[in-house]
């Protein structure tokens, strides 16, 4: 089965339009999620923590600068506006709100890919300063949504990649059980330190050379778990 790589919500009341969208860009390798109305979009967007919102102003039950602001309180997921509003204080009002993009309908699909990957770069160096992380033999692609261990690709489960992307962009920090679990799984899941054992565990067990001992991701006792910072030198003579 082909991997799927970045999440996308799409916003839009009109099934047609979902349906367009969902075909086209599932077959550019995207996870696709779906939204009919503004609060769900909302409600979606906190759970799932998507990697992009495609989102349509005129929704049924609020406008779509609405939802803007709304995601905009917690979330820096890139927001790329498809609208048939076309109109200069349209397009300002939501870049002023925080989208990060207006494409005005009907659009090109190449343009619309072109505009997306945009978008996910500059999303993915706002967030980490580079497009690509690197810790020791651990490298991720933040972009494309891909792990490499000593230069060959390994597969991550969705979650396992958000998870292990966030020790990524805060190597080297002292982390909380409540701070990680907010931040990856949501607002919600603040006590359920269960998931993030048994996560913690699937991810060591593909970095770490003896996960039973582990070196890279390691405990702080009763408090969370820190990425050990690791240069290309320290981490080679480990194999000794």
């Amino acid at each position: 089965m082909h991997e799927k790589k970045n999440t996308i919500l799409i916003v839009d009341d009109e099934p047609q339009i979902r349906k367009m969208l969902s075909i086209f860009l599932d077959a550019s390798d995207f996870r696709i999620e779906e939204s009919d109305s503004g609060k769900q979009a909302v409600r979606l967007s906190a759970s799932l923590k998507p990697d992009m919102v495609l989102l349509d102003l005129g929704l049924p039950d609020m406008d779509g600068k609405e939802v803007i602001t709304a995601i905009r309180q917690w979330s820096q997921a890139p927001i790329v506006v498809l609208s048939v509003r076309a109109g200069d204080e349209e397009v300002a009002a939501a870049l002023n709100l925080g989208a990060d993009d207006y494409v005005i309908k009907p659009f090109s699909a190449d343009v619309l890919l072109a505009r997306i990957h945009a978008n996910l770069r500059k999303s993915a160096v706002r967030e980490a300063g580079e497009p690509e992380l690197s810790n020791g033999k651990l490298r991720m692609d933040l972009v494309r949504h891909e792990v490499y261990i000593d230069g060959e690709k390994t597969p991550f489960t969705p979650k396992e990649y958000d998870l292990l992307r966030f020790f990524m962009v805060n190597r080297g920090k002292m982390l909380t059980h409540k701070h990680i679990l907010k931040e990856v799984w949501g607002p919600a899941h603040g006590e359920d330190t269960q998931y993030l054992r048994v996560y913690v565990g699937q991810i060591r067990e593909k970095i770490e050379e003896d996960p039973a001992s582990p070196k890279l991701i390691v405990t702080e006792p009763g408090i969370g778990y820190r990425m050990e910072m690791v240069g290309e030198e320290s981490a080679s003579a480990k194999v000794a």
